[in-house]
């Protein structure tokens, strides 16, 4: 062997000693990357979620020019125009008109910054819910267990959507004070959406914990005199959280669809506050006169539905531990 070929071989070997572990966080968007919907549908809901955010500050205000007098003024987007009701679209307005000229679009972009608000507050709470819950159960195990699972199990068995119905009828005219009236009954619809909504993660993580609770690492946190809450919230709960996150990614286009459904009933956010929900509610009665109006809610619930699904699938590949790059 040469000098050379040495020379090589020790280089080769110093770089092997000396190169950092790759981050976890890089090899799961590595991963990730090769999902190609999943890639392509992360994409699609970044752009959707920045036109929302970009959209409506753009389109506020629009100059209008009064022939009868002469003159030019500003109007709000979101201002009735009844002279102007349900208008085809058109170069001044994009999705047309609603049933009081309100411009659909800026409508659209305003009511999906409270849907998808709603979608993720829903599913950041009652995933953080069913996360501790369902460690608790897990690793206690015995009469602790017994009653949270039994608990669990009366809560799936109920029927969602009449129970969802009847609490939101009865909290509809609920007003917090320190918040405007849109707030308050977003605030409701989270509360009893997550309500019910926490026991799918509470039976992952239970299920974690009882794998992980007679593991060594658990014995030598006892032996090291920490306390069972501590090993919970430092060992069993992140253990937890790759199925969790799964698990809650899946669930956003199903909260989508709740809260869709119940606007759309006329239990959910009321008008004139915006959501995909209430919207499709108020086409029902233009369906013979605007019955495009009915397509772009729709398809908004539709793709960004879709999008959380593929984005689910994605991270379930990618944070599987038996996946090798």
């Amino acid at each position: 062997m040469s000098v050379a070929e040495i020379d090589i071989k020790a280089l080769e070997a110093e770089a092997l000693l000396t190169d950092k572990p790759e981050a976890l966080i890089v090899t799961y968007w590595k991963r990730l990357r090769r999902h190609k919907l999943a890639t392509f549908s992360l994409i699609m809901l970044g752009a959707v979620i920045l036109l929302m955010i970009a959209g409506p500050i753009i389109m506020s205000r629009q100059t209008y020019y009064n022939i009868s007098k002469n003159e030019e003024t500003l109007y709000a987007r979101d201002t009735q125009d009844l002279a102007n009701r349900n208008a085809a679209p058109s170069a001044d307005h994009w999705l047309g008109t609603d049933e009081l000229g309100r411009d659909v679009l800026f409508r659209l972009l305003v009511a999906g910054r409270l849907s998808l608000f709603i979608a993720f507050t829903v599913v950041f709470v009652r995933e953080t819910v069913g996360i501790f819950i369902g460690a608790l159960s897990g690793y206690f195990g015995g009469w602790v267990d017994s009653f949270i699972q039994r608990a669990v199990e009366f809560i799936i068995i109920l029927p969602l959507l009449p129970l969802l119905l009847t609490l939101s009828s009865l909290l509809r005219g609920v007003q917090i004070n320190f918040l405007p009236p849109e707030w308050s009954q977003a605030v409701v619809i989270i509360i009893i959406l997550s309500l019910f909504g926490w026991t799918g993660a509470a039976r992952l993580s239970r299920g974690m914990a009882l794998s992980l609770r007679n593991q060594e690492f658990t014995e030598a946190s006892k032996a090291l005199g920490m306390s069972d809450l501590q090993i919970i919230a430092r060992h069993m709960v992140p253990n937890t959280l790759p199925p969790v996150i799964v698990n809650a990614t899946l669930g956003l286009g199903g909260v989508i669809l709740l809260e869709s459904a119940l606007s759309f009933l006329g239990f959910g956010i009321q008008q004139p506050v915006a959501t995909w929900g209430n919207m499709l509610q108020d086409v029902q009665k233009d369906m013979f006169t605007a019955p495009w109006k009915a397509l772009y809610p729709g398809f908004m619930i539709f793709i960004t539905s879709l999008c959380f699904n593929y984005i689910g699938d994605g991270l379930r590949d990618a944070l599987d531990p038996r996946l090798k790059l």
